[in-house]
């Protein structure tokens, strides 16, 4: 099985404890996992305060950090985020050369609104919560299209009765069976790249 190159982008709680679980999780089957911290160190405790602290940095400031902590990798990289950071993963998978994944946990973006005329060929992973008023199922929906129009593999995988970032512990949302499900089809995902099924 092919070890695959993994970005991994924190939400807007920062980069807890939680993100460094599901990397080490990846770690744990070959894979080599990259976690970038673009809060430079801070974590939040509620979204509200996190949302905050984006909004301050703001989205232009942090898709440059984004691209600045990949800009030495080699091509061939999965992207993956958890709610805020689905911007970053899908935005890098969608326009550097030579991505092989897109997994987007918590929410997906129109590709057109991040300014992507077409998806690439490259596959894409999609999880959220039913109901999740933090993720708008549009955007969902638009990037699955876009993806199956270019012909590529997509998965999406919706969450019954659980709240946003349900695999982190220390939230009151954490669902574990969930969180083990969404984990178990990430490898999944990871498993049929490199085997070349998708």
């Amino acid at each position: 099985m092919r070890q695959e190159e993994v970005v991994l982008f924190h939400s807007a709680l920062g980069l807890r404890p939680a993100v460094h679980d599901v990397a080490d999780r990846l770690r744990a089957e070959g894979h080599s996992v990259h976690t970038p911290d673009s809060f430079d160190g801070e974590v939040f405790e509620s979204i509200e305060d996190g949302t905050r602290r984006r909004d301050e940095i703001g989205i232009p400031e942090l898709m440059r950090r984004a691209m600045a902590a990949v800009a030495d990798l080699p091509p061939e990289l999965v992207f993956a985020g958890f709610s805020m950071g689905t911007g970053a993963a899908e935005s890098l998978a969608g326009t550097r050369p030579g991505a092989r994944g897109a997994i987007l946990m918590h929410g997906a973006l129109d590709p057109a609104g991040i300014g992507l005329e077409a998806w690439p060929l490259v596959p894409v992973q999609i999880h959220y919560a039913e109901g999740d008023p933090l993720v708008d199922p549009t955007g969902v929906r638009a990037l699955e299209t876009a993806a199956r129009a270019s012909g590529a593999a997509v998965e999406v995988h919706v969450y019954d009765r659980v709240g946003h970032l349900f695999e982190d512990p220390s939230l009151a949302a954490h669902d574990a069976a969930a969180a083990g499900l969404m984990l178990e089809r990430v490898l999944a995902f990871l498993r049929g790249l490199g085997t070349g099924s998708r």
